[in-house]
């Protein structure tokens, strides 16, 4: 089997070069990829790559993720997130290739407090969510096989993220405000690019199983509650904090005002996932735990 995979240097693609390696060739490219074009912003190119490569699936971990810039730059959200992604799929389609794409709980309006299931209406809030969700109808009327893995609150120990963000502030603050009427489940890479890994064997042989997934960790939480969870955990590890426990204040979205708005309710249902794929996503603390246990390690 032939994989050809892009967005290599993201969160997700690192993990996704890891899991996807045993399971045949794998060509992994991103922007800069120089023999063959990984450049969402251009369309064709990416089509073209995927002609000369002849993947038996291909993988897609590329997109415009920067919520709050997309806002000024929507011509460039919408050619990452939905014109390359459709040019992704006719390409697929034509080889009779596998799609796996990733989307986003941002594709729905955040009302309400149930898990969002596959078949609820969707209402993207922001340029973000809308342009990911014209990727998904391009994929839909490609008529190529696909599938779509709509996930939340993504992490890795890998760059930036939100843990190290909170660990640098209690360092360095005595008080923190942090969100607490926005719940999700923080989700990390590895556990996409192992579902990933798991969902692709699956499918060449159950082609059924096409389809859009929500996946993303068991539970839930709040941005405060995923900061306590993270402070608490280095605390107890010997990290010298400054900020005490009870100095640490929820409060609401609106005292962050930001350029694009933020669903309150991100919890997605992934009971098709757990049933297509015979899978049970581990509870949110179990992948966060273990993202900290790497990140404290390598602490000076």
């Amino acid at each position: 089997m032939k994989i050809l995979l892009f967005g290599k240097s993201g969160q997700v693609g690192w993990e996704l070069q890891r899991s996807l390696a045993p399971l045949g060739e794998l060509v992994a490219l991103d922007a800069d990829s120089r023999d063959l074009c990984g450049d969402f912003t251009r369309p064709e190119d990416i089509a073209e790559t995927v002609r000369a490569v002849v993947p038996d699936v291909v993988v897609n971990a590329a997109a415009h993720t920067a919520v709050d810039r997309a806002e000024s730059e929507a011509q460039r959200a919408r050619l990452i997130n939905a014109q390359a992604p459709a040019a992704l799929a006719r390409a697929c389609r034509r080889l009779d290739a596998w799609l796996i794409h990733y989307s986003t709980d941002y594709v729905f309006d955040g009302s309400g407090s149930a898990p969002w299931t596959e078949a609820d209406p969707t209402g993207p809030l922001n340029v973000y969510g809308a342009t990911k969700l014209e990727g998904e109808a391009a994929i839909l009327a490609s008529g190529c096989r696909h599938l779509i893995f709509r996930t939340s609150w993504v992490y890795a120990a890998r760059g930036g993220n939100f843990a190290r963000t909170m660990l640098r502030l209690a360092q360095a603050r005595t008080d923190l405000s942090v969100v607490d009427d926005q719940v999700g489940a923080p989700t990390g890479a590895d556990l996409l690019a192992d579902v990933t890994a798991h969902a692709i064997r699956r499918a060449l042989y159950q082609r059924d199983v096409a389809g859009v997934y929500h996946l993303a960790a068991a539970g839930e939480t709040s941005w405060y509650g995923y900061a306590w969870f993270v402070l608490d955990r280095a605390r107890q590890a010997g990290v010298a904090l400054k900020v005490a426990p009870e100095d640490i204040q929820p409060v609401p979205a609106s005292a962050f005002p930001t350029p694009a708005a933020r669903p309150a309710n991100s919890r997605l249902n992934t009971a098709k996932l757990r049933t297509a794929f015979g899978l049970h996503p581990p509870v949110w603390q179990t992948g966060v735990a273990r993202m900290l246990d790497e990140i404290l390690g390598d602490r000076p």
